[in-house]
């Protein structure tokens, strides 16, 4: 294991090796900070780049990328409430709060250094721990699989526990938005109405930015006695967490960092789920959930810890199962199969090197991304000290172009409009945009494992949720049923006992 370790760092420290993962962590955090591109999108323009670069150059170099992007999205989520990539959205709860109160600065460092914990802690659980791990994901079948997706949901009540009604009817039209399209299985047109744009279904990427952005613009140009105020301030100076600040966040980051590289194990799961996850399990074992939502450093804590642990989480079953954990690891594994890469089980006995490079590139990159996130973020919150009436411009032509550059479809930027505006009246009357987000996000990935698992249990529902069958499933669903309950029901007992 030693001589495996020391391998991977000697690959990794070559000078051509360590120019292209400075290179690479440059890029990832350019593209994670740009509105509406995700990180299986950075990676995905990455890609030409390394098809010229040997192979294990090349998986250095698309590590750093995949892993610097959810960092770089932190740096727009805090300065401008508008989420690099889709996992950065829990970010926005706390960070931008804390960036209108003169605190950017420390929510940019508790968010890069946070971020680095969270990779480092995955990075070692994929050295030491993939073959294990790897064992225990492909346990999961259809049936856990949604059984994971419905937990990610019950966390609805934790958003916003003074209006869970809200919230949770803000959850179910995410739902609903997220069944529009073509049917998973079927391949049939769902509540398209005929019309060609809807057949691909509602794109995450602009609403989210339209709900985030857009919306928050809305809300800043609603009073005009606002405009001059909000937005200019004193230069933005990021401050790292220091050790006193960590230590008193050790809890938070720890289970972060865990439940981050288990969501990321399991296929499909990803960084947004371990996000989200991550953020309202905090808010519920919090003493003070009140706080979450206005400025809390917990909350990106928990944010930015889980969704970089979730990138490491991700190579797990690449590597040791050739089985994608996400979208980037599925663009990244196709780029080592071409090169003549075998991933999968005869990985760590015939191509040991690949794993000890993959583990050394994250934790050279979660080392580096920290300074250049610094110098890039000093560069973003230049923007911060124009008045309102630019900025909010600004704003606008930077969600544009993010919503367009997902496809080169005007069609998107339609939908990034509506979004606003839809949020912007969800917001006004309490309904919560977060919600909505998440339920679009879980929506098809609990449809279609439910619909699976029920077929191969040839039509039984009972039989998927059923302890002897399943009983993962069934330990998962009866948590998720005592989350979703927990907030009525403690209320209805304070009512009683007052």
């Amino acid at each position: 294991m030693l001589e495996l370790l020391i391998s991977g760092f000697q690959i990794v420290l070559a000078p051509v090796t360590f120019a292209f993962i400075v290179a690479g962590t440059v890029l990832g955090v350019i593209f994670g900070a740009m509105p509406g591109v995700s990180a299986s999108m950075a990676v995905a323009l990455a890609l030409p780049f390394a098809y010229g670069m040997e192979p294990l150059v090349a998986i250095a170099f698309l590590t750093a990328v995949y892993c610097a992007s959810i960092t770089g999205g932190g740096i727009t989520a805090i300065l401008f409430k508008i989420p690099g990539t889709p996992s950065n959205a829990p970010t926005t709860f706390d960070g931008f709060p804390m960036a209108q109160r003169g605190e950017a600065g420390r929510a940019l460092g508790i968010s890069l250094v946070t971020s680095a914990i969270g990779g480092i802690v995955a990075a070692i659980a994929m050295f030491l721990l993939s073959p294990q791990l790897a064992a225990a994901a492909i346990k999961f079948g259809p049936a856990e699989l949604f059984a994971v997706s419905f937990l990610g949901l019950s966390v609805l009540t934790a958003l916003d526990s003074d209006n869970v009604v809200k919230t949770m009817i803000a959850g179910l039209i995410g739902l609903f938005l997220a069944t529009i399209g073509m049917d998973p299985l079927l391949a049939m047109p769902r509540l398209t109405f005929g019309s060609q744009i809807l057949l691909s279904g509602i794109e995450m990427i602009p609403l989210m930015i339209g709900m985030f952005a857009i919306t928050e613009v809305l809300k800043q140009t609603h009073k005009p006695s606002k405009l001059e105020n909000t937005g200019s301030g004193d230069k933005v100076k990021t401050k790292l967490m220091g050790f006193k600040e960590g230590w008193a966040m050790k809890g938070v980051i720890t289970r972060s960092a865990i439940l981050g590289t288990l969501v990321g194990i399991l296929p499909g799961a990803g960084a947004t789920i371990a996000s989200f996850l991550a953020y309202t399990t905090e808010v519920k074992l919090s003493k003070t959930p009140e706080i979450y939502g206005t400025g809390a450093p917990e909350g990106i804590a928990a944010s930015e810890t889980a969704n970089n642990a979730a990138t490491g989480g991700a190579m797990v079953p690449m590597l040791a199962l050739g089985i994608p954990g996400g979208n980037a690891a599925a663009i990244m594994m196709s780029a080592l199969v071409l090169k003549g890469v075998q991933v999968g089980p005869l990985l760590i006995k015939t191509q040991p090197q690949y794993l000890s490079s993959v583990f050394a590139s994250m934790m050279v990159t979660n080392v580096i991304m920290v300074i250049i996130s610094i110098w890039i973020a000093k560069v973003f919150s230049k923007i911060l000290k124009v008045p309102y009436s630019i900025l909010g411009t600004t704003i606008i032509v930077l969600a544009t172009v993010g919503s367009f550059a997902l496809k080169g479809n005007t069609n998107d930027v339609m939908l990034m409009a509506i979004a606003g505006v839809f949020g912007f009246i969800l917001n006004k009357y309490k309904f919560s945009s977060a919600a909505l987000i998440l339920g679009l996000v879980l929506g098809p990935m609990i449809e279609a494992n439910l619909r699976r698992a029920v077929q191969l249990e040839n039509g039984s529902l009972m039989n998927v949720i059923s302890p002897s069958g399943h009983p993962i499933t069934t330990v998962l669903l009866v948590l998720c049923g005592a989350m979703l309950l927990f907030p009525i029901v403690s209320k209805l007992f304070a009512k009683k006992t007052a």
